[in-house]
Parts: C-alpha cells; structure tokens; sequence
C-alpha cells in the first residue's frame, strides 16, 4: 500500500487510463479488420480472375464450334501422316490446337480437354460437367470423343478446362477437383450446316 492507495484502487486507476487512451486505437482496430479485408481483397481477385478465364473459355467455344458447324472441321482436319504412313495428329488434336489458337494468353492449353460429341436431336444433348477420373499421381485418365458428324448433324462441343485456384485466407477456396483446381466448362451445341 502506497500512501493509502490499494491494489484494487491502483487496478481501477490503470483501467480508467487505458479506457480514456485513444492513440493507438486506430491501430488496433485495423488489426483487428486486416484479416478479414485482405481475405475480401484476395477473393475479389481470384473470382475477377476465374470469370475472365470462363469468359475466354467461352469465346474459344463458339469460335472453334463454327469450325464444325461450317464443316470446316470435318474437311479440314482429317490427320496428318508422317512419310511412312503413321498417324502423327489427329483430327481431334488438330481440333485442340485449333481450340487452343482461340483461347486468351493466360490460358494453358495443356490444361484444356474437348469433347466433341454426335447427339439424335437437341434435347438428348449432355450439358452437365463431366466426371473426371485420376490415376495415382493425381493425373486425369479421361478419354473425349472427337465425333464432329457431317451435313446436318446435332453436334455437342464441350471445351473444359482446369483452373489452378488459390485457398485464401479465412478458408476461402473455389477449387471444386483435387489437387486446387477448379473444372471450367462452356458448351455449344449446334445443327451443322450443309457444306
């Protein structure tokens, strides 16, 4: 006890200080809403980013579908054979890479699988995302079709592409496939011209 003071008197004392100080409050609230802000920041981001690349997906689409719905595909990718007769690419990866030429720069093309798919009429058309199969090492063992019909068929082109995601902070993550990826798909579906 100093001159009458108590503990519990000295304790009421400090408490009152620290209530009444407001210089570092500031700081302490921002430390207190950083986290959260800078997770919000990161998820604008990474969602900003995603939409561009299901946007480009899009595009190269529709631009690599009007090959086969003007039978340019069917004509003009028929393989390419080395002198000695062997198949070197086929028509579906001649198809890829025409795909691929569409696809905006920040897009890998060893990340993209088409499925180009022959269907009775419109309403029989598969949509739905595919389901990926993988071996040991986490690599998709999936095999497309590559199926561009000719006059006047009902083709179902699908370009599906896997976007590496980030886990922000506070558990924010978009991957929907293992290993931090995210399936994206865009679908055409069209009666091939007469050609």
């Amino acid at each position: 006890m100093v001159r009458g003071w108590t503990i519990g008197r000295w304790r009421g004392a400090f408490r009152a200080a620290v209530l009444r100080d407001v210089r570092g409050a500031t700081a302490l609230e921002f430390a207190l809403v950083a986290p959260v802000l800078i997770a919000m920041i990161v998820a604008i981001f990474e969602i900003a980013v995603m939409y561009f690349a299901q946007q480009g997906l899009e595009t190269a689409t529709e631009t690599s579908a009007r090959l086969i719905l003007t039978g340019q595909a069917q004509q003009n990718f028929t393989g390419v054979k080395d002198a000695q007769g062997n198949v070197t690419k086929t028509p579906q990866q001649q198809f890829k890479e025409a795909a691929c030429a569409s696809l905006p720069t920040f897009l890998q093309c060893s990340r993209l699988y088409v499925d180009v798919t022959n269907v009775t009429n419109f309403s029989s058309a598969n949509t739905a995302l595919p389901t990926f199969t993988y071996d040991s090492n986490g690599n998709i063992t999936n095999t497309f079709a590559y199926t561009p019909g000719t006059q006047g068929a009902v083709v179902v082109v699908r370009l599906i592409y896997n976007w590496p995601t980030l886990a922000g902070p506070l558990g924010f993550d978009l991957s929907n496939r293992p290993g931090s990826q995210r399936m994206l798909l865009a679908t055409s579906v069209m009666k091939t011209e007469g050609y």
